[in-house]
């Protein structure tokens, strides 16, 4: 009998396309057997595997059965069930009767050997258009189409990953799936992975039984269990450590937990949407991230654009947060030279800068500094890489980590006289990734 034997296709590269979303799809590979390279897509719900004329993917193989095995798509899950094979149907080396599969997952039947695999394809997304989604607004083609596409993945419950820029509004589009989505009676707990210890982050996320370790007086859930009927945002999802991604990973196929310590899963009934502000199928080629909780996670994957590409989403932003602000001020009534700086502004911390310099136009009124003003003074404190203590932690851990990648950038640049490929060389980074960097703080360098 073979065994399945691993193959490097797309489950090892993911190509970014042109448009701001990604859909994962599924297909059966055979990787070893009579028909060895064929392909066939998961269309449907359901895929038939045998050697009968109705299966969808028909093998010529004599070990194989005539309906050997079905895959049929549960939410964003999918389950594999042996249809009383004479040979059975393995996968990953285990002879199963049903179980659910992961993408890249190697299944054998007969003599024949498949890769369950994950493909994207990219869309721009033009029907469906929304200009309100919770917190947020849009007149841009990109945001509304986006907006929309999340208020339908919400209904349904799928797993999405959000990535962008600090400050684009992915916690505010989170938010607004929890609100628009089955769930959203029960809790939305966020687990920011950047803000939790290391040494302390599995106990968090996973929970911990009294006298698991040193200092666990009591029992206590995790936030998985946390949020237990209702949705689990793991913001900054990268910076989860690679030896605990293997656990999510499980955590997420199973739905189950085990905290640390304890003998017994709990059983877990939660949407789960995950934000990274780095891109992640750049991380998983670098060997960051792990591919099989990338592909996971990444159902359905979309970029939000930066506030400075979607310029025309300004003036119905302003509107919206001087309405929440209840200040005088509106987007009609601010002076034409001012609604002209807010336009061309740059907008490096997208839109909480802008709800920031708004906070501060209600209390300043417009005689105060100009966006350019602001604009050097952001500059310079970067160079300074100074720290407002008075702000929420995570904005401000946020603003450090701003100025210390441009103030980085600017010193690396100067070192290279602006050359992009020494440079980013020089800092060990992925070009595409460095590109991405010079991109959001406004640098250019001259390609080589």
């Amino acid at each position: 009998m073979r065994h399945p034997t691993k193959v490097d296709d797309e489950t090892q590269v993911v190509k970014t396309g042109d448009g701001p979303v990604r859909f994962r799809k599924m297909s059966l590979v055979v990787a070893d057997g009579p028909q060895k390279g064929r392909r066939c897509p998961m269309e449907d719900d359901r895929l038939v595997v045998g050697k009968d004329e109705s299966c969808d993917l028909k093998l010529a193989d004599v070990t194989v059965s005539r309906h050997h095995f079905e895959i049929e798509r549960v939410g964003d899950r999918y389950a594999i069930r042996d249809l009383d094979s004479k040979n059975g149907t393995a996968v990953n080396g285990n002879f199963i009767k049903e179980a659910f599969l992961a993408p890249g997952a190697n299944i054998l039947a007969g003599n024949t050997a498949l890769i369950f695999q994950a493909i994207y394809e990219s869309a721009q997304m033009d029907l469906h258009l929304c200009e309100e989604f919770g917190s947020l607004v849009a007149a841009s083609p990109a945001m509304k189409s986006i907006m929309g596409l999340l208020r339908r993945a919400a209904k349904t419950g799928t797993t999405v990953l959000l990535r962008g820029e600090t400050g684009v509004g992915k916690s505010a589009l989170a938010r607004a799936m929890h609100d628009e989505g089955p769930r959203h009676q029960g809790p939305f707990v966020v687990f920011d992975c950047g803000s939790v210890p290391p040494t302390l982050i599995e106990s968090e996320l996973f929970g911990a039984e009294k006298g698991a370790f040193t200092g666990a007086v009591q029992s206590r859930p995790g936030a998985c269990e946390q949020a237990q009927g209702g949705t689990l945002f793991l913001d900054e999802i990268e910076e989860l450590p690679y030896e605990l991604q293997p656990k999510l990973l499980r955590v997420i196929e199973e739905r189950s937990v085990r905290r640390l310590g304890a003998t017994k899963a709990i059983d877990l009934d939660f949407h789960i949407i995950a934000a990274s502000k780095i891109d992640l199928p750049t991380a998983v080629g670098d060997g960051r991230f792990r591919s099989d909780l990338y592909f996971r996670i990444a159902v359905i994957d979309v970029e939000v654009p930066p506030l400075r590409e979607r310029h025309e989403d300004i003036p119905l932003l302003c509107e919206h947060f001087l309405k929440e602000t209840q200040g005088a001020h509106s987007w009609s009534r601010l002076t034409p030279a001012l609604r002209e700086q807010l336009e061309r502004y740059s907008w490096p911390g997208n839109l909480r800068e802008l709800r920031n310099v708004l906070e501060r136009l209600q209390c300043t009124g417009e005689e105060g500094p100009s966006l350019g003003e602001a604009e050097m003074a952001a500059k310079a404190g970067a160079k300074a890489l100074s720290l407002d203590w008075n702000r929420p932690f995570k904005e401000a851990k946020e603003d450090l980590v701003d100025a210390f990648e441009r103030e980085y950038l600017e010193r690396l640049l100067e070192r290279s006289r602006g050359s992009v490929a020494p440079a980013a060389r020089e800092a060990r980074l992925n070009r595409k990734y460095f590109y991405d960097l010079l991109h959001k703080h406004g640098l250019h360098g001259r390609k080589t």
